[in-house]
């Protein structure tokens, strides 16, 4: 059994998506998130991986400490989709990307958790799925995180 939904997390002061030159998505303070899916994520994941995400505490309190949510801290968030973190280079140079969900499922679980992420009050942008985007980000930190769901938990 693989792994779940797989992230990595950053927390920016901003960042952008760009397709072609125009931009598709932009943020200011918040968390931009790379989402890789795989053939066993469900719904469940999409929707225990955006609660996570909007509860997480990683932005500074009036001491420093990284102790407030996005909630708290008018946070947004940027998620965009990246087969690429289900790449493997166990075997050879060129990485294999069996492991990665294909385009029609990945996609909606990835809209599951814009949509849940939206449902709990957090402004979030996303990427042009399947299309070749360009990330810019300022990284606030830097504090970067990775996230995996299995079996409906977060590991």
């Amino acid at each position: 059994m693989l792994a779940g939904m797989r992230t990595v997390v950053q927390r920016v002061s901003r960042a952008e998506v760009t397709v072609a030159g125009r931009s598709v998505g932009r943020i200011g303070t918040g968390l931009l998130v790379l989402v890789g899916v795989t053939h066993d994520d469900t719904e469940t994941d999409a929707v225990v991986l955006a609660d996570k995400l909007v509860g997480l505490r990683i932005f500074p309190d009036d001491d420093g400490a990284m102790n407030r949510a996005s909630t708290e801290v008018g946070g947004e968030m940027l998620i965009v989709s990246q087969f690429t973190l289900y790449g493997s280079a166990r075997r050879g140079k060129r990485p294999s990307f069996t492991d990665a969900a294909p385009p029609e499922r990945a996609e909606g679980l990835i809209e599951t958790m814009v949509d849940r992420v939206r449902q709990l009050g957090v402004r979030c942008e996303t990427g042009q799925f399947g299309a070749r985007m360009e990330v810019e980000l300022v990284n606030d930190g830097p504090v970067t995180l990775l996230l995996e769901t299995r079996a409906g938990r977060i590991s």
